[in-house]
């Protein structure tokens, strides 16, 4: 007796469709298009996962960068003197403190003054 894919093919189509849900014309529908259109949305997912934390440091060096202007102290004085210091406060809260705590990171930065 033969084998049959019918099964294993019909859920493997619901499964690409399940994730094309969403998308434009044929894209959502056509199993062919959907499949072509999910793979690439993975591809830009993969590589944008990345993306994202190199955008994020981006983000928070310009936030601490601005919040220093008031200090007249660049960047990255001020991170250097944060090691001659040996303060291990990590980017991200440095600019969460800079954005939501200004009498915080005013207290981080005359510490390394």
């Amino acid at each position: 007796m033969r084998v049959k894919t019918g099964i294993t093919r019909r859920a493997n189509h619901k499964t690409v469709l399940k994730k094309a849900k969403g998308y434009l014309g044929r894209r959502r529908s056509v199993f062919k298009l959907a499949k072509q259109a999910v793979i690439k949305a993975g591809q830009y997912a993969y590589r944008d996962r990345k993306n994202n934390k190199r955008n994020f440091r981006a983000l928070w060096i310009v936030r601490i960068g601005a919040a220093l202007k008031p200090f007249e102290l660049s960047y990255s004085r001020f991170i250097a003197a944060l090691s001659e210091n040996k303060i291990e406060i990590d980017r991200k809260i440095l600019a969460d403190l800079a954005k939501d705590e200004p009498r915080a990171f005013e207290a981080v930065v005359k510490k390394v003054k």
